[in-house]
């Protein structure tokens, strides 16, 4: 059994998806900062840093950032081997693509949310330079991902995959897709597939009420 400690609308989701694309046994800890109510003691226990999504494997290991899960999953469990393409060109762009998003896009995400965090300025329209400059970089960004990675009718190929839900997942964060829907259309429309797609649709339904 695979404990995964996240909560709605979080990074979490990527990894729930992919144990449920893969038939793999879990349970679903709700916790996060911003959710006094939670679970965060027994996340403390096993990340101090209290990140989500933190996976604890079956024997008891502990995994913590999302491409990091998606990958160990992808790599090492045999269960879980459609997560990744067969083919080693393709891998090798899944595994360019899951390093791609936290380092690019992901981490864009923190400097929107606490923008003071990244100046010395303290007052609103400083700060909200700060995002609105990031946000712009944040598109610019996924705009490249676009150009890059492509894949019919998934990345990985007839079936999402681990790079499908991270890019799904990270692309509905920081005003995304109503900017990718306008700039990158058929990437758009791969993201909506992904959401569509029968194995995952009903993870995305619990965390964005759709």
């Amino acid at each position: 059994m695979y404990t995964l400690y996240g909560t709605k609308g979080s990074g979490s989701a990527a990894v729930e998806m992919a144990l449920v694309a893969c038939g793999l046994p879990h349970r679903i800890v709700r916790a996060s900062r911003w959710e006094p109510d939670s679970a965060l003691e027994e996340l403390r226990k096993v990340n101090p840093l209290l990140q989500i999504p933190t996976l604890v494997l079956p024997g008891g290991g502990v995994m913590t950032e999302s491409a990091a899960i998606l990958l160990h999953l992808g790599l090492d469990v045999p269960a879980a081997k459609r997560l990744l393409p067969a083919d080693a060109g393709a891998r090798a762009q899944a595994l360019r693509g899951l390093v791609f998003i936290p380092a690019n896009c992901y981490s864009a995400i923190t400097i929107i949310d606490y923008p003071e965090r990244f100046t010395l300025a303290t007052d609103e329209p400083s700060l909200e330079a700060v995002r609105l400059g990031t946000r712009k970089q944040l598109h610019r960004n996924w705009e490249i991902f676009a150009d890059t990675f492509q894949g019919s009718p998934f990345f990985g190929g007839a079936e999402p995959g681990a790079l499908d839900f991270l890019a799904a997942v990270v692309s509905r964060w920081g005003g995304t897709r109503a900017h990718v829907r306008e700039h990158r259309p058929q990437f758009f429309e791969l993201l909506q597939r992904i959401e569509a797609h029968d194995s995952i649709a009903p993870v995305f339904q619990r965390h964005w009420d759709k």
